[in-house]
């Protein structure tokens, strides 16, 4: 499958999750035009199992909601730190807002809860966070993926590859040939 006119981005930040963070970027650059790595600053980032150096394209202050058709937060300790950034959390409010996929996973949950978007919804994520996924109002269930709207969740790396195919049936059905 192929989605012409498509930006993607991924939000992430130091000590991520190597699996989710590379996974999903390999596989998205040879279906979406544009995959972009988006850290606090703009600047490289580290995982958190010793993975090296990688590049970023764009720090989150330069993110705007009308340049990408879809989001994606990877899990790790990244999360933690993503979700200190405003810039970051009012990239996300509107890119639900707009109604344009969102796609979580592990930890990722967490920025989610702070930028204030999962009430009412059906997620799942690392069931350590549990507690703060449902405190933020959504229902939180224990499967492999969860699609709800335009949100695909899943809860950890063992999950990458029904992850990726909830968030790219979601993402088709959008329309990315827009």
């Amino acid at each position: 499958m192929e989605l012409k006119d498509t930006s993607i981005v991924i939000l992430t930040a130091d000590y991520f999750e190597e699996s989710e963070v590379l996974f999903p970027y390999y596989r998205l650059l040879g279906q979406a035009d544009r995959v972009v790595v988006a850290t606090p600053s703009g600047s490289p980032v580290k995982g958190k199992g010793g993975f090296g150096a990688f590049a970023a394209q764009a720090a989150f202050a330069d993110l705007s909601a009308d340049d990408f058709q879809a989001v994606l937060v990877p899990g790790g300790f990244a999360p933690d730190l993503v979700r200190r950034s405003p810039e970051a959390l009012e990239f996300l409010q509107a890119m639900d807002a707009a109604g344009k996929p969102v796609a979580m996973i592990c930890h990722g949950a967490w920025v989610a809860v702070s930028a204030g978007i999962l009430e009412g919804r059906t997620v799942t994520s690392v069931p350590f966070i549990r507690p703060e996924v449902e405190g933020a109002g959504a229902k939180w269930i224990d499967e492999q993926v969860v699609v709800d709207g335009n949100f695909v969740t899943s809860r950890v790396p063992d999950d990458l590859d029904a992850w990726m195919n909830g968030f790219l049936q979601v993402l088709k059905g959008v329309g990315g040939d827009d």
